[in-house]
């Protein structure tokens, strides 16, 4: 390229990006070149209206094919002009018959202008003349717009077969799946494509739609962890606890988490749900050293009661406070722990008084908690206190019923007392 077209290039990209715009009556004293430049320009800056009219001028002064077929392609990325282009485009066919590549512009301008007809019409003629793939899947578009969806999802699939182009895939998943009734087809083709490719998260997102729809937990558990294993995101860790929880599948749960050694905290609940306490007692001590927060010293004052074989043990009673008076020094105001610790002070007789303190302080965060409640009676009622712990027991028995074995032993034993 000469110094002067390089100029003029410079000039013309000042132009473009200053708002001036060159007229069409202003591209008659361009020449070739510099009209290519100026066409290319808009296109790159997806101008595409105007690059339609700079290869149009190009071409009706030449008669050069590229410059046609450019205006066409702009012509559609614009979505302008449409019929106008059209009819160039037949004149340049009528000249030039059986060219393909007029079929293949044709075709995407029919549908563009809703000429779904004419455009099978084309998409037939193409069909007859050429088995490649991007023939037949171009010529899979109009037969879509008529409905025709089991001929389109037969083009498709040759395509695929000849590409294993992973968008194809997608386009007759959909097809399958929204409009000829064959979803579990539609799984076990991107299944197989999967297990055969490398895919991206498109192919896994699309499974896990179909999995959702066809109610296939096992499905989506085995994508998620697919997903999981690849980026570690929590959100996708958090949906394979869900799948496990929704399959009551607690053991499955806690052997990934144990396997992938993740997700901690999680673990330590589902090991106190499997009475597991030996392992969720070691457990403690990590996620105290890793978050030090003082909640998992309560946590220890728990286990450590639930995992004895005696519970009556003198010893480990005092063990227990211990760690629930560290923990409220600590800053520990849960009502969780606050019911446990009072509870514990109040059923061993170690301080009933403190206990019911304890169990009232519970009771300001959650006034209904009937389990609190229930703490509280069972206070009143070692102090003898028995018409306080009968109507305080009265309101958890009408709430509750008679299915929780405390609950029962507590109502029987506070309505004998005198």
């Amino acid at each position: 390229m000469s110094w002067n077209r390089i100029v003029l290039f410079f000039i013309t990209v000042f132009f473009f990006h200053t708002g001036v715009v060159v007229q069409a009556k202003e591209l008659r004293v361009l020449s070739e070149d510099e009209l290519i430049i100026q066409g290319l320009l808009y296109e790159e800056y997806r101008a595409y209206n105007r690059s339609r009219a700079v290869f149009g001028r190009l071409y009706d002064t030449t008669g050069a094919k590229v410059y046609l077929f450019k205006e066409m392609t702009s012509a559609l990325f614009s979505k302008t002009n449409i019929n106008e282009s059209i009819e160039r485009l037949k004149l340049w066919d009528e000249k030039h018959p059986d060219t393909l590549e007029v079929k293949r512009l044709l075709i995407p301008l029919y549908l563009t202008a809703q000429r779904v007809q004419e455009a099978k019409t084309e998409a037939e003629y193409l069909l007859e003349r050429s088995n490649k793939a991007m023939d037949m899947e171009l010529a899979s578009n109009p037969f879509l717009y008529t409905g025709e969806f089991k001929r389109a999802l037969d083009l498709l699939s040759r395509v695929y077969k000849q590409t294993s182009n992973e968008d194809v895939l997608l386009r007759m998943v959909v097809i399958m799946d929204e409009y000829t009734n064959e979803r579990i087809k539609a799984i076990q083709l991107l299944e197989t494509h999967r297990h055969m490719n490398i895919v991206s998260n498109d192919v896994y997102f699309k499974l896990l739609e179909l999995y959702v729809k066809e109610n296939d937990v096992d499905g989506l558990l085995n994508i998620y962890k697919i997903l999981y294993e690849q980026d570690k995101d929590e959100k996708y860790l958090n949906k394979i606890i869900d799948a496990y929880a929704y399959k009551r599948d607690i053991d499955g749960a806690i052997n990934f988490l144990e396997e992938n050694n993740v997700g901690e905290t999680i673990l330590y609940e589902l090991y106190k749900r499997k009475k597991l306490f030996d392992k969720a007692y070691l457990l403690i001590d990590r996620l105290y050293d890793e978050k030090k927060d003082a909640r998992w010293i309560a946590e220890k004052g728990v286990l450590l009661f639930e995992k004895s074989e005696d519970k009556n043990d003198k010893k480990m009673i005092k063990e227990v406070i211990s760690y629930f008076e560290k923990a409220i020094d600590l800053g520990v105001d849960d009502s969780i722990y606050l019911n446990y610790y009072g509870y514990t002070l109040i059923d061993k007789e170690i301080d009933v008084k403190k206990g019911i303190k304890i169990i009232e302080d519970a009771l300001k965060q959650q006034p209904h908690n009937t389990y609190y409640l229930d703490s509280l009676a069972w206070g009143y009622y070692k102090e003898h206190k028995c018409k306080k712990a009968y109507e305080m027991m009265k309101r958890v028995v009408d709430e509750e019923g008679l299915d929780e074995k405390e609950i029962i032993e507590h109502w029987e034993l506070i309505q004998k007392c005198k």
